[in-house]
């Protein structure tokens, strides 16, 4: 059992270098420093009082076991006020519930957004916490107010931990096309919009392959959501090159998608864009896809997706890959072994999947820069204009 535990932190600390190396300093620290993140698989706050409300005079979907076309049924069974009345004494639930309509949603999202800013600023002028507590609770209160301000459109929000907050850019209700993306490591509430480098958030990624639809079709109805609905590794330490948190953030990924089913009015399955890690979620959540037509599932900057060939994710997904020559990932050990490693490289012949040109994109978070062969290619494909894919060259690095 001791040699078993000595070769695994062997392994990981072999997976972390090879990234660090490549990465220089900043990170190296970032991954010495970095825990074990915990997953985040429960209902959020309020879920244990919504279950025993009986005000109504039936029962309310549990939030824990409720499937989306159970809670787009109980909502559209609702008056108004009914509706109302329980986005006000439970928004944290309604924010959160898979299958109840966006506008709800929305509204209900608004109000939990307005209480953590709320407590964070308490809580940032309480004389009686260190400075480092204050701190914390100062930047929560500014990550927050921000998704306060007017137009947003706050799918999901769950203040535990690190913070979990989902983003609508465009409208739902019309979209033709809607496109989720699936963020990678460091992805949180206080990450979610990178001012200095915005196509370093997953804000700034959503916001920029919005754009592009709309530049190659300018009268396409789309929608984009910025989706970081599951805990993401902290830095380069275990978690990065285990699946555990993939696998607990699977769940949490398909209800989005069977919620999507229930309340948009497209027939086309939505489109993943998966970056980094993120790839490694939709590797694992792939072969449970089973929509109305292929998924097309678009891999960048990834690490594996647990795989050895696309052929093994199922039927259901259309796969896409692409990584730039500068992109540091390039350089991690594509390899499984014990756990550790996330399987073969999406971007070899060998594995299967159609890889697209990043011509122009460079570093791990170049793939959504203006002019770049990626955005172009990931607009195309978000509006199902395949024929205006433009492949990888064998003949580029």
């Amino acid at each position: 059992m001791q040699r078993r535990r000595r070769v695994k932190r062997i392994l990981i600390g072999a997976f972390a270098a090879s990234a660090v190396l490549v990465d220089a300093g900043a990170a190296a620290a970032q991954a010495a420093a970095s825990n074990e993140q915990v997953a985040i698989t429960t209902p959020p706050a309020g879920s244990a009082a919504w279950v025993e409300d009986e005000s109504l005079g039936r029962a309310l979907p549990d939030p824990a076991t409720a499937d989306a076309p159970t809670v787009a049924a109980f909502f559209a069974s609702l008056t108004e006020a009914e509706q109302d009345r329980l986005v006000q004494i439970y928004p944290l639930v309604v924010g959160n519930l898979d299958g109840a309509p966006p506008a709800l949603r929305y509204r209900a999202n608004r109000l939990a957004v307005a209480d953590e800013r709320d407590r964070s600023r308490a809580r940032a002028a309480d004389p009686r916490l260190g400075p480092v507590e204050r701190a914390a609770a100062e930047a929560r209160a500014d990550d927050t107010a921000r998704l306060l301000q007017k137009g947003r459109q706050i799918l999901a929000f769950d203040p535990r931990g690190r913070g979990l907050v989902s983003e609508v850019y465009g409208d739902l209700a019309t979209a033709d096309r809607i496109s989720v993306l699936v963020p990678g490591s460091d992805a949180d509430l206080g990450h979610f919009e990178q001012s200095g480098d915005p196509l370093r958030g997953v804000s700034g990624m959503a916001k920029a392959l919005l754009a592009e639809e709309h530049r190659q079709s300018p009268s396409a109805k789309t929608a984009v959501i910025a989706w970081t609905g599951y805990v993401t590794p902290s830095g380069l330490g275990p978690d990065a090159v285990t699946s555990r948190l993939a696998e607990a953030g699977v769940p949490r990924l398909l209800r989005l998608l069977a919620g999507l089913r229930e309340t948009s009015s497209t027939s086309v399955p939505p489109a993943l864009f998966c970056h980094s890690y993120g790839s490694v979620v939709c590797g694992e959540a792939a072969p449970r896809i089973k929509d109305r037509g292929a998924t097309d599932v678009v891999v960048f900057g990834s690490p594996g997706m647990g795989v050895e060939t696309a052929g093994e994710l199922g039927s259901g997904v259309r796969v896409w890959a692409t990584r730039n020559p500068t992109d540091w990932i390039g350089n991690v050990p594509y390899l499984e072994v014990g756990g550790l490693g996330h399987g073969a490289d999406p971007t070899t012949a060998e594995f299967g999947a159609v890889e697209v040109s990043s011509q122009g994109a460079a570093g791990h978070t170049g793939y959504f820069a203006n002019s770049t062969a990626s955005l172009h290619n990931f607009g195309a494909i978000a509006l199902g204009a395949y024929q205006d894919v433009t492949l990888r060259d064998s003949r580029q690095p």
